[in-house]
């Protein structure tokens, strides 16, 4: 079983994930979590490339990427443990890339990212995706409170507000394409309530 956590940058979907793998933890069941882009060695050199502030990449050249080292994580990782039946826990999978890319960027239709991206991932597909939904106004604040720690922004986070409008368009037409396998969840409210309900979408689908 593949679950993926999506959400725009600031939209609390890693805490979500974290939280469902502490879940998953008790059930004593084999898990995996993994991020993207990272997860490999390869992918984690490409991430550094991506999210880069110093780094000007353009956007066809920057979907490519994002697939690379997707296409390394699902065939060193995600492949060989979905085949023994363990329960792979993904931050952000491969509708990251045609809401970013293809919303956002706007690099291609988003069909036919979709259609690339099942040859990129070699037809693993996740079973239930998760969409933590947030107003790009909410995601901000939460982005300013982060960097007001000292922490700098990387390269994807400095995109301004109307990028992230598209990607969180795209994310919803998205989901509502394709509701079976979309679970879309308010962000804005508290980090346990928005758990309560993935979970039990989860238990469900378990």
């Amino acid at each position: 079983m593949i679950i993926s956590f999506e959400g725009i940058d600031g939209s609390g979907k890693s805490t979500q994930a974290q939280r469902l793998m502490a879940r998953l933890s008790r059930l004593e069941k084999e898990i995996m979590y993994v991020r993207e882009p990272g997860g490999t060695v390869v992918s984690e050199r490409i991430r550094d490339l991506l999210l880069d502030p110093g780094l000007t990449i353009f956007p066809f050249a920057e979907m490519l990427l994002f697939s690379a080292a997707r296409a390394q994580l699902v065939q060193e990782k995600i492949k060989p443990f979905h085949a023994r039946g363990g329960i792979v826990v993904c931050d952000r999978f491969f509708d990251s890339t045609v809401a970013y890319q293809g919303g956002g960027r706007a690099v291609a239709d988003t069909d036919w990212l979709e259609e690339f991206q099942r040859t990129v991932t070699a037809g693993v597909w996740p079973d239930k995706t998760v969409l933590v939904d947030v107003t790009v106004d909410v995601a901000s604040q939460r982005l300013a409170s982060r960097f007001g720690d000292h922490q700098t922004a990387d390269r994807m986070e400095q995109a301004g507000p109307e990028f992230f409008e598209r990607v969180r368009s795209t994310y919803l037409r998205l989901a509502e394409q394709d509701p079976t396998r979309y679970l879309v969840v308010d962000g804005s409210q508290s980090e346990d309530a928005v758990e309560a309900q993935i979970w039990d979408d989860f238990s469900t689908l378990l």
